[in-house]
Formats: structure tokens, sequence, C-alpha cells
């Protein structure tokens, strides 16, 4: 299978969580044979601020762990014909030019033979509709959400069973155990948010760390000045960006891990972790979270992670996990388990054939609501 997609940046994960999973399902996709390119727009703002950050050295993570991937750039003016000749799928995903969308869906309209997908995996569907309505998807054979809440959206919209939920999941290949570390305090990877979780980072992250007595580090971007005048009052070390391929040497360094959703998750669109939910246990780090609902039943909670239902109960729980190994252990092994169970990037690309084995796009062409 020759598939094309289109991101908005591959080699960067610069405020782009989803760069993390898709380089694990390509990673597997290339393992499995199959011919992968992937093509990411000329001045794309992940990239720009990473590079206006960390120079060309801030991409020797990435190209480090996945000497296997490669994306090329393309210009507004690109002929898209010509980038996707020959292939035999094509994704494009979310975070790319209304036009760019429109034109593949043109193409696809007008007789292409691959099958042509959208993928969803931000909550702007609910939080800013208008921006998702724009987008004209008419010839597109389908749409990948990445989750139920997120599914049905689009079923709404009358996308009816073309539409699939296909969640994110961790990169086993690189995030796994790693033992004898130093274990200390907690680790927080996560980006500011633009105010969607400032008072959950706060209640069930900051004020519980420091009431446990754990030394917390965090790492990420986007934390606007006031954002670091609150970590420093807590006493929280702020280390700025890490690449996503650190993050498990930082995991095998800490006791535990905290996972603070942002706010659309945890109401309109309840349901989808975030995906350091998936690398922190495939680390097998114990984790701790603050409240949503596991809608879709894809862990078991009080066993693979530990669910607080209020900042005390967070407190107590970092308390526990301080002090006892035992728990920590079986915290370890049973989100571990679970990963490896039903939430690799092998699995993700399973279900992915799956989809497009039940899709008949070769043979005719498809139109779809706007």
């Amino acid at each position: 299978m020759k598939l094309v997609y289109f991101t908005h940046s591959l080699a960067s994960c610069w405020n782009h969580g989803n760069a993390h999973f898709l380089r694990g399902v390509l990673s597997e996709l290339i393992a499995r044979g199959h011919d992968v390119r992937v093509y990411e727009p000329a001045g794309a703002w992940s990239l720009e601020n990473l590079l206006g950050d960390h120079g060309e050295a801030g991409l020797d993570a990435y190209r480090n762990a996945y000497p296997e991937l490669s994306s090329q750039t393309f210009a507004p003016n690109a002929d898209v014909a010509e980038l996707v000749d020959g292939a035999d799928v094509v994704i494009v995903h979310e975070w790319n030019a209304h036009d760019l969308v429109a034109a593949l869906g043109k193409l696809r309209r007008d007789g292409a033979r691959f099958t042509l997908l959208f993928h969803d995996t931000h909550h702007r569907a609910v939080s800013a509709p208008e921006e998702m309505r724009a987008y004209d998807l008419d010839g597109y054979d389908g749409v990948l959400a990445f989750g139920e809440a997120l599914s049905r959206v689009y079923r709404e919209w009358g996308w009816g069973d073309r539409v699939w939920t296909w969640h994110e999941a961790a990169d086993t290949r690189r995030f796994f155990p790693v033992e004898g570390e130093q274990r200390d305090g907690l680790v927080w990877i996560g980006n500011w948010g633009d105010g969607e979780r400032t008072a959950e980072i706060e209640n069930y992250l900051l004020a519980p760390a420091r009431d446990a007595g754990l030394p917390l580090d965090i790492y990420g971007v986007r934390y606007p000045e006031e954002g670091k005048v609150m970590l420093a009052a807590y006493g929280a070390r702020y280390h700025g960006w890490a690449p996503n391929a650190a993050a498990p040497a930082l995991f095998a360094r800490a006791l535990a891990t905290v996972h603070v959703p942002r706010r659309y998750y945890t109401t309109i669109l309840p349901g989808i972790p975030t995906i350091r939910v998936f690398e922190a246990l495939a680390c097998g780090l114990p984790l701790a979270s603050a409240p949503w609902n596991d809608a879709e039943h894809l862990f078991r909670p009080g066993t693979d992670f530990l669910f607080a239902r209020t900042p005390d109960e967070m407190t107590r729980i970092l308390r526990d996990l301080r002090h006892d190994p035992a728990l920590r252990a079986s915290l370890t092994t049973a989100g571990l388990e679970t990963i490896l169970a039903r939430h690799t990037c092998a699995h993700r690309v399973d279900e992915l054939l799956g989809i497009l084995a039940t899709i008949d796009a070769p043979s005719h062409s498809r139109s779809f609501p706007a």
C-alpha cells in the first residue's frame, strides 16, 4: 500500500501532540513494508517555533529516534495531484489549510482512485464548529475521529457510517519501561493549554504535589509569565520544551505523573484522554488522574491508574504513591498490561487497515456533505 499523509508537521512536536501518534503509526506501517510519504506545509507554526527556540539541534531527538521517517514540505501553490500521484490512501490531518483540504476532495470527487480520509484529533468540532464546518469535505470517503464523542458530532453532520473512531495510542517501539533509574518526585509533560485547564493545573497538580511533599518537574511550552509565576509559587521546577522522544527518559526518573485533561474533554467531548496517558502507562509510570469520564472503557480506572474526584483526594493519592512501593508496582504492571493488550500503535495500524478494507473507494467516487 502506498499511503500519503498530510500533517501540520512530522518533524516538530512543539505544541503539536498529534506528531507523537503520527510518528508511531507511520513507523509501524513502514516496518510492515508499506510505502509512506508525508507532506507538511512550508512555514508550519510548530516547526517555526521549535527552530526559533532551539535551532536545528531541536530536531536531533526526533531524527535520532525515528531514522526511518521523513517529510517533505510543500508550498501553497503546489500541484496537489502530483503530490498524491500513485497513492492508494491519502489521509489529511485537520491542521491543514482549507484550500488543500478542498483540492484533495475535488481530486477524489473527479475520479481519483485513492481512498481519501480526514483525520480529526482536536476539540474544535465542538469548541469552534464554524471553523470545522468551513472545511470542504465533499468527495472524502470518510473521517477518522480520535474519540467516539467526536465521531458522534460528525454523524450528526451527516457522515453516518463513514466516520470511524480511531484513538491515539502509545508508540511502544520507543515508549517502554526503563529499569535501574533513580526515581524521585513527579514529572508532568504538558503545554499550558490556552486557559483550558489553568484552574485544573493548579488544583490537581501544583497544590497536591506541594501538599504531598513531592518534588515536581514540569516540561512544556506556551506558558505565559503568570503561569510561570504560579509554578514557582508552588515550588515546581519549570524546564520548558522537551522533545517527545526524550519523554521516556524523563518518565524513568519519576515516581509518578498526573493526567490533567483540558476542560473540553471533561465536558462536551468525554472519553478522550491525552496521549500522555498512553505514553506514561507504556513506560510503566504510575499515574493519577484529575476527573474525566472514561466513557469508552479504554482503561481500568482504579487498576491501571487512580482517579481523584477532588483536589484533596489527589493529594491523598499522591501521598499514597510516595510512600507505598507496592501500590506503584501494581499500577505499573496493570497499566502496561492494558497498553500492550489494546493501545499500541500496532493496534491502531491494524484498525486502520481494517477500516480501509471496508471502504470501496477505489471503485467509484463518493460525495458527502461539505
